[in-house]
């Protein structure tokens, strides 16, 4: 183990620099600054080469001389920044696999609903829709608490904790005797499923520097919008040709596949959590016990206690959604739009069974509209999300600000209220089945604009506490996810699908504006008046 004091440290970051410059990865200085547009242009594409990235990040290091322990070395390999790419990004296809199936999980028992009302003499509209939105409530309880954790105690434990309580409570719901037990058991479900949710994002932040951010948190995002799709899909055709407790038998054996390799191959990512480890390890090796973790130290200095910490970590998401208006009002935006979108998923089947006839195992074919169009939207934010950033960054003298991330949200916003408008009238005026699926796909694709851009924004303003910024947004978008749908049924039948649909497009307009304002005014909200965490 190699320990560096301040002189060391600088003789050490000089050395690397050197290299960097003789591999032609860095620019005199001068240079550099009026170069760093196009370095990151070079980064970003694909013709990019390990000889070619940016300047490297500098780590803290562990200096014993004022007892404050961080990295061995700038290439230290248990620094989540500096694992293999490989080892990144099966990581991250790992935490986004069990995101996939959790939303999957939210909405796979939509078109089965009937039959579990039918089995346990269900008369209830507003009750079966609850059972299957309630799944979404524990998504808004969960991030409030486990977030937090995973900034306390690792990304790894809680994610794995909370996969099993998953698990469990899914098999609980395939044998559930009666209505109240069933949904008391999504509810517990959905909570243990929301940690992917949230510490998916710290993971990216832990991993990944800013200029891979758009790529990793577009796949990430895969799973969040595009399992909410297939779930009625599935849900459909298991519960009628088998059963519709098979739903959750088949969500399950997955999850359980799922959690066990999550179990073997997720390392821990969170730095701060990671020197903790290291400094107790160091304190007993070297009967030290005053050594303290060169991330922390500063803050432990006011906060010693677990249970304080613990407190802190709890509060810190409200906080964020609460006193920062960032966070208030791109919350506020997704969280009507997410809203809309779980709507969809308790009303499609019934307008497609009472309006065109369909059988259940067909109505979640409804749905492949919406799909298409987070297909596309994904593969387009993908493709436009860096370069964006290269280009503002060029126009801002190479320096980047996370609200770059924003100005193309305003164009996806547009087609969120088109969408409404088209499968209102479409199925109020009973045209070829065909007409609102088409309707649902610029849905589908605006969606996935205005989510992607947002969450990244988010991650890269709240680098160290992206898991509690993500988990405020989460409480509150998954608290519209479940309660909006209840007020479907009655909408509908006081204005129609027609205009029930269009006074949702209108609010949805209304909302357009809000990562515009964010975009102009964002920056100097974060550096005039942060939030006291």
């Amino acid at each position: 183990m190699s320990v560096s004091t301040d002189r060391s440290t600088t003789v050490e970051v000089e050395k690397e620099v050197q290299d960097d410059v003789q591999h032609g990865a860095v620019e005199e200085p001068q240079a550099a600054q009026h170069d760093i547009g196009s370095d990151l242009e070079k980064h970003l594409s694909r013709r990019s080469t390990r000889k070619q990235q940016l300047a490297p990040e500098i780590y803290p290091l562990t200096d014993l001389e004022n007892n404050l322990v961080g990295w061995d070395s700038q290439q230290d390999l248990s620094n989540p920044r500096n694992f293999p790419e490989s080892k990144k990004w099966l990581t991250l296809g790992l935490v986004a696999a069990i995101t996939f199936l959790s939303p999957l999980a939210s909405t796979m028992l939509a078109p089965g609903i009937s039959y579990a009302s039918r089995e346990f003499n269900n008369t209830s509209a507003i009750v079966a829709s609850f059972a299957v939105s309630v799944f979404v409530l524990g998504f808004s309880i969960g991030p409030l608490f486990l977030s937090p954790l995973s900034e306390i105690y690792g990304r790894r434990i809680v994610l794995n904790c909370a996969n099993v309580v998953f698990c469990a409570f899914n098999l609980g719901c395939a044998l559930a005797p009666n209505m109240p037990a069933l949904i008391v058991m999504r509810f517990l479900a959905g909570t243990g499923g929301s940690a992917c949710l949230t510490i998916g994002s710290g993971v990216i932040s832990d991993l990944f520097p800013v200029e891979q951010r758009g790529t990793a948190m577009a796949l990430y995002s895969l799973g969040i919008l595009f399992g909410p799709v297939l779930g009625p899909i599935c849900g459909g055709f298991i519960a009628q040709r088998a059963d519709w407790r098979w739903d959750f038998y088949v969500l399950f054996i997955a999850g359980c596949m799922l959690t066990a390799a999550l179990m073997i191959l997720f390392r821990e990512t969170n730095a701060p959590v990671i020197l903790d480890r290291k400094v107790v390890r160091m304190r007993k090796e070297l009967s030290r016990p005053e050594l303290e973790n060169i991330l922390t130290h500063a803050k432990e200095a006011t906060s010693k206690s677990r249970g304080s910490l613990l407190l802190q970590g709890m509060i810190r998401p409200l906080k964020l959604l609460f006193r920062s208006p960032i966070v208030f009002l791109l919350s506020i935006y997704i969280s009507f739009v997410f809203g809309l979108l779980l709507l969809l998923f308790t009303t499609v089947t019934q307008v497609y069974v009472q309006t065109y006839e369909w059988d259940i195992e067909l109505c979640g074919l409804a749905f492949l509209g919406i799909g298409v169009g987070f297909f596309f939207g994904i593969v387009f934010v993908a493709r436009t999300s860096d370069a964006t950033i290269i280009k503002l960054t060029k126009n801002n003298n190479g320096v980047y600000e996370p609200e770059m991330r924003l100005p193309t949200c305003v164009f996806f916003g547009f087609l969120i209220p088109i969408s409404f408008f088209w499968y209102g009238w479409s199925t109020n005026q009973k045209a070829h089945w065909i007409v609102p699926i088409i309707g649902l796909l610029p849905f589908g694709f605006g969606m996935m604009g205005v989510f992607t851009p947002i969450q990244t924004y988010l991650v890269d303003s709240f680098p160290q506490y992206a898991a509690s910024a993500i988990a405020g947004m989460t409480s509150i978008r998954c608290l519209f996810g479940a309660v909006l749908p209840l007020a479907g049924p009655s909408m509908y039948k006081s204005l129609g699908l027609g205009w029930g649909n269009s006074l949702l497009g209108f609010v949805a307009v209304a909302m357009i504006p809000f990562p515009a304002i964010i975009y102009k005014y964002g920056g100097v909200i974060r550096k005039k008046w942060p939030v006291k965490l």
